[in-house]
């Protein structure tokens, strides 16, 4: 069984117009954390990953997942 966190902040932050040093900066993290994250290479603590999700002001389960986003555009639809 992986424990594989999927999420979305490059999404949401290139939605906002944000950078990864800006959303680092907001977040008290490293600006190279952001990147990690953002591809896949380091999951966060569940504390910054509230942290992530009250940023952005959205449900933490918006940014993080165990399971892949379906991608934008091809109809699919999460149950």
């Amino acid at each position: 069984m992986s424990e594989t966190i999927y999420n979305r902040i490059a999404m949401l932050r290139t939605e906002r117009g944000i950078s990864r040093r800006e959303l680092s900066e907001a977040l008290g993290v490293h600006y190279q954390t952001v990147g990690y994250l953002e591809r896949g290479e380091y999951s966060p603590s569940l504390y910054l990953a509230l942290r992530i999700a009250e940023h952005f002001e959205v449900p933490v389960e918006v940014v993080f997942s165990i399971h892949p986003f379906p991608r934008l555009g091809t109809g699919e639809r999460s149950a």
